[in-house]
């Protein structure tokens, strides 16, 4: 992890300042912030976070269990699992005709742990 740069006042008026190079040098490039930004809008609709926060609380699920856990119909489930499965966030396997979904990785499950901490954060203030 980066460390933080101290912010001892404003420089606005010396822009070629070595700390605002640092912070320019730090700032994610477009295409990256683009992809980080695509990915926070996967968490900006109830059905598809509620759904992300079941996996995460029960490892892996089947589209029947997600929409009885989440109280969705299964087609919704079905279409949210495909972007979710298309944005790399949730992986798949099949057993038989069923298809479990889980997380794709501990950097989603991470994720999704520090939002709802910070939520809570929040709401305690």
């Amino acid at each position: 992890m980066s460390q933080v740069l101290p912010l001892d006042g404003c420089v606005g008026a010396d822009p070629e300042s070595q700390r605002i190079a640092l912070v320019r040098d730090r700032v994610p490039d477009d295409g990256e912030a683009g992809a980080l930004a695509a990915l926070f809008r996967l968490l900006g609709d109830v059905r598809r976070t509620k759904i992300l926060y079941a996996l995460l609380e029960a490892g892996e699920l089947c589209v029947c269990d997600i929409s009885a856990a989440v109280q969705v119909p299964e087609a919704s489930v079905s279409q949210t699992m495909r972007l979710l499965r298309a944005s790399a966030v949730v992986d798949n396997r099949r057993e038989g005709r069923r298809v479990y979904y889980r997380l794709a990785d501990a950097h989603v499950r991470m994720l999704l742990d520090v939002c709802r901490a910070h939520t809570g954060h929040e709401v305690s203030r």
